[in-house]
């Protein structure tokens, strides 16, 4: 029994799909203490946006360091924290035309999810709260009550309320008007739902499923929230800082909601860091209201100011939309015709092959078990964690993209074949 077993809880989760002790890493590869390399396509779930060890992040993270500079300041205001405020808002809100105020929140993505219910709820003096069917927002209370998956809440171990979930445009209701459905339980005296302060969502849900929405439904919902007196929030915190292509994940509808929570590769070197964007006439905080000891994670926004600035030396929007092409092309191509049932998802650099039509949840799970022994790390997702998920550093090499790729087709005509065998032996 190893120490890990012997120790740490129960609770430990993505070790016990990637079963080796890992040592190093460098840009999309991850190496074992034993000096094996693996393909990096799960980007530390999506905090990894720039690689591993970015050079260019580390660089300005070690002069920081070696300088005896503030290392830990709540919210005071300190140059680190400054810079990158003045960075964001030259790089990111001014060119997008997006007039919102910065929030700084605990360390992980919940506590910036935590931070926009509370004050969507302060604001609009209504508790309750519409998300979707598939969604998912953080683990701590508030965030789980919005995240729809079954064995997640029942580890709450006390009812979620508050959150009503509507009808996601995906899966079985694809076909469905689910505006018109969440418009119909506004104006329907007899819905028996009252009118939440916020609607939540991810335009593109990631643990979900690789779901993306629609550009007209996002801006029918934002039309909507408009019309009903309803806050909308955007879930940035996987598919945000550039994993569809442009920097926000709704960038692409021409909507602007009114609150946006960022987590995840917001540091761009995988340190703890969230922040809440909110439209400055919704800052109704007092003075500590919603606080937390690490919201200000100072070697975190030097690395975000370090990671703006290689976002834009790189051009690596550019980069994305050449590799989601590539991506798309190989999924159509090379995997859908491995069986009918397989169908693919996804938008930039975040793509699902759902193989739920024929595949059972340990076919699936043996899929990417084979992907990890010939050296791929990657991740399941959706319901029966049927999905594929594709989602390696948005600077994953052209050479290690296509590499990876391969691993996948590989690990999925094994399971195929092996499933055709058994069922000769069976019949």
């Amino acid at each position: 029994m190893s120490i890990f077993e012997k120790l740490e809880s129960n609770v430990r989760s993505y070790c016990r799909s990637f079963p080796v002790v890992f040592d190093r890493a460098k840009e999309d590869l991850i190496y074992s203490e034993d000096g094996r390399a693996y393909i990096d396509f799960f980007a530390g779930a999506g905090a990894l946006n720039y690689g591993h060890n970015n050079d260019y992040i580390k660089d300005r993270i070690l002069d920081y360091l070696t300088s005896d500079r503030i290392m830990h300041g709540l919210d005071m205001y300190t140059m680190a924290k400054r810079d990158f405020i003045q960075s964001f808002s030259e790089r990111i809100l001014e060119p997008k035309k997006l007039d919102y105020k910065i929030q700084f929140c605990g360390p992980t993505g919940t506590n910036a999810v935590e931070a926009a219910l509370k004050l969507a709820r302060k604001v609009k003096k209504r508790t309750g709260i519409f998300a979707f069917m598939g969604g998912f927002h953080g683990m701590s209370l508030g965030s789980l009550s919005a995240t729809s998956s079954k064995s997640m809440r029942e580890g709450a171990g006390l009812p979620l309320d508050g959150v009503t979930f509507m009808p996601h445009p995906s899966g079985s209701f694809a076909d469905m008007d689910t505006l018109g459905y969440i418009d119909n339980v506004l104006t329907d005296s007899h819905s028996g739902i009252d009118k939440p302060a916020a609607i939540l969502l991810e335009t593109v849900q990631a643990e979900g499923g690789i779901h993306v929405v629609d550009t007209q439904w996002l801006i029918g919902l934002q039309q909507l929230c408009h019309r009903h007196d309803i806050l909308l929030i955007t879930d940035e915190i996987q598919v945000g800082c550039g994993r569809t292509g442009q920097f926000f994940s709704f960038e692409r509808a021409g909507i602007e909601p009114d609150l946006v929570t960022l987590s995840k590769s917001i540091s761009g070197y995988g340190l703890p860091m969230s922040l809440l964007l909110l439209k400055p006439e919704l800052d109704l905080w007092t003075p500590g209201e919603h606080n937390g000891t690490f919201r200000g994670n100072q070697l975190a926004f030097v690395a975000a100011k370090a990671a703006l600035e290689y976002r834009d030396r790189v051009a690596l929007e550019a980069q994305v939309k050449q590799k989601e092409e590539f991506v798309r092309t190989y999924l159509e191509n090379g995997i859908k015709s491995l069986h009918p049932s397989i169908t693919v998802r996804g938008l930039g650099l975040i793509w699902g092959i759902d193989v739920s039509g024929f595949m059972d949840e340990d076919g699936a799970k043996r899929m990417t078990e084979i992907c990890f022994e010939n050296g791929l790390i990657i991740e399941r997702a959706g319901r029966g964690d049927c999905v594929l998920k594709i989602m390696p550093p948005l600077t994953v090499s052209m050479e290690h993209l296509a590499a990876g790729c391969e691993i996948i087709k590989s690990s999925i005509q094994q399971v195929i074949s092996q499933e055709s065998q058994d069922l000769l032996v069976t019949t």
